[in-house]
Parts: C-alpha cells; structure tokens; sequence
C-alpha cells in the first residue's frame, strides 16, 4: 500500500478510533497518542487539534486528575454525544467496509465482464 493511501486512511478513521477508546476509559491525550501510534501508526502532533475539535463540539469533556510523576493531567470523557457520534461513525464504517469487500471480491468478475463485449 502507497504511503499516500495510507495516510488518508488513518486520517479518516482517526476521530472514530478516539471516540472507540474513549468508550473503553477515559484516557489524557499523550496516552491517546501513544496507543494510537501503536495500533495504527498515527504520529503525537494529531491529537492534540482533534481533541480541542471535539471537546467544541460536545463529544467529550474533561477532567483534571492528579499524576503522581507531574502537574495534573487533563482526561477526557465522551459524552452522551460523543457516544452517539461512535455508533453512527461505527455503523458508517461497517456499511462501507462491507461495501468495499463487495468491490474487491467481485473485482475479477467485473474485468472479465468488461472485456466480453470488445
């Protein structure tokens, strides 16, 4: 896969995979980041915007909570909104997705199909 490809993709799932972490527990944005670069390779600078963006648009909130190595440290929270946005991002991802393998799978049919009238 093209590094290009690639990016657009984690780009365009970024927002989903937070909001899906934040539904397992609540989480600071340098472990976001982390966890994010571990599962699917997204650099630290991201997350940063993405949570200011999303804590505009009431899908998460926040809290301070001690850290015994540091100042406190700012967590974030979904929202009932935020839990909304996860389930229609998730059912989104899952009709395209099922789309896509549809297209993939049918994509040696489609080829000799295109061919036969020549």
């Amino acid at each position: 896969m093209s590094d290009s490809l690639l990016v657009q993709l984690r780009k365009g799932v970024l927002d989903m995979c937070v909001l899906a972490m934040l539904a397992r527990s609540d989480g600071y944005a340098y472990d976001i980041a982390s966890r994010l670069a571990e599962e699917i390779g997204m650099g630290e600078g991201t997350i940063y915007p993405l949570m200011r963006r999303m804590q505009a648009d009431g899908l998460v909130k926040t809290y301070l909570e001690e850290s015994s190595s540091g100042p406190p440290r700012k967590y974030y929270q979904l929202t009932k909104s935020g839990h909304a946005a996860l389930a229609t991002q998730k059912a989104e991802w899952n009709s395209f997705t099922a789309a896509v393998a549809r297209v993939l799978s049918a994509s040696g049919t489609a080829s000799k199909l295109s061919g036969a009238g020549r």
